[in-house]
């Protein structure tokens, strides 16, 4: 019986953060150019959300879990992705519709997105304390 051995490392972890980060980027971008031009910031939370928790932390994760691969592929960063990229539309959704129209009927959706998004942090730091070793 014949095995192989995989001589080369598997695939980054963290290249599907960072592309999914320069996504929020561009959203982030394309809003402030907007509120710049129409000078309506009364979306300014949103934008400050997306370029935050979308743009900064999506990218600071993917550098960590591609600089240690054993982070990044654990069920934690699992948890941690899935967490953060199903809060993060519904919480800028939610916040985006409460701004502007008021009406507190998004507040739920806004706080499950919020503690679902604080969870994926919580999710994150213990992988990084229990999974981040030297190479």
């Amino acid at each position: 019986m014949h095995t192989t051995h995989r001589t080369s490392p598997p695939p980054a972890a963290g290249i599907i953060w960072i592309k999914l980060a320069v996504l929020y980027l561009l959203v982030g971008v394309g809003m402030g150019l907007v509120m710049g031009a129409s000078q309506d910031f009364t979306l300014r939370p949103v934008h400050v959300h997306v370029n935050l928790l979308g743009w900064t932390t999506l990218a600071l994760a993917g550098i960590i879990y591609t600089v240690f691969p054993q982070a990044g592929h654990s069920t934690l960063a699992r948890i941690h992705f899935w967490t953060l990229n199903l809060a993060l539309p519904v919480m800028m959704g939610a916040l985006a519709y409460l701004l502007l129209t008021g009406d507190k009927g998004a507040i739920p959706y806004l706080g499950a997105a919020e503690i679902m998004a604080a969870a994926s942090i919580v999710a994150f730091a213990a992988n990084l304390f229990l999974n981040l070793r030297a190479q």
